[in-house]
């Protein structure tokens, strides 16, 4: 489903911030996308998600590519931000839900509004967005992607800001896209709460992919590039679920 090949991209005037970049992700897989701070996994979510084009190498999301066809990407690809409030754009729930749908069409209307039932934000559609919680923001900016029904779905860091049964439902929701074979790629510089949700682990450090592979077989090493595995890997007790 995703196929990266030798990816390189840097800001204009800058030095590249992604190098050497290859890997692939099977349709209907997760891989959670690790590294510290500035290791550069919101930029490849944004060159995931048509936003950057790459300097060098291309990106290849079932049959659209990039550099080329971003604006297919961009249809392919739903991006949820880390920072939500830079996504909402409408005045009101059902507003800033319906945005990027054709009012004409009532069968997506129906289906974003079920969505919206699902994740519990239909006895808020007419609150004004200002008066959201940071997770209530978060699921109305993830409802309101999944609304235009992606191959693809891109979270950067999903789970941060949320308290525990915030977490614990980001969780459900994520967990559902797989079983549903939604393709997803989660950035996340805490293992914690998202390695056992993950078929795939890649850790990203200074640009470039230093570990790639099922998380068994990288929990191991993913110490060396600043990121801490989770408790029950490091008390030998290997992949358990969070709760």
């Amino acid at each position: 489903m995703i196929e990266i090949k030798n990816l390189e991209f840097a800001y204009p005037g800058g030095k590249p911030v992604l190098e050497g970049i290859t890997l692939e992700v099977p349709g209907g897989a997760l891989l959670c996308l690790a590294g510290i701070n500035g290791s550069g996994k919101s930029s490849l979510l944004s060159l995931l998600a048509g936003l950057l084009s790459p300097s060098k190498g291309n990106i290849r999301v079932g049959t659209d590519e990039s550099p080329g066809q971003e604006k297919s990407l961009r249809r392919t690809c739903g991006l949820l931000l880390q920072d939500v409030d830079l996504q909402i754009l409408g005045a009101t729930v059902e507003e800033d839900l319906l945005l990027g749908i054709d009012p004409k069409d009532k069968n997506v209307r129906t289906k974003a509004l079920d969505i919206a039932r699902n994740f519990e934000l239909d006895a808020l559609l007419n609150r004004p967005v200002q008066t959201l919680s940071w997770g209530q923001k978060k699921k109305l900016c993830l409802a309101a992607t999944l609304a235009q029904a992606p191959k693809v779905l891109l979270l950067d860091e999903p789970l941060s800001g949320l308290d525990y049964p915030g977490i614990l439902e980001m969780r459900s929701i994520l967990a559902e896209n797989r079983i549903q074979g939604l393709t997803q790629v989660i950035a996340a510089h805490d293992l914690e709460p998202v390695a056992d949700l993950a078929d795939l682990l890649a850790v990203l450090h200074q640009g470039q992919i230093t570990l790639f592979g099922p998380p068994k077989d990288v929990l191991g090493k993913v110490k060396e590039f600043g990121v801490r595995p989770p408790c029950a890997w490091s008390k030998d007790k290997g992949i358990m679920p969070w709760e």
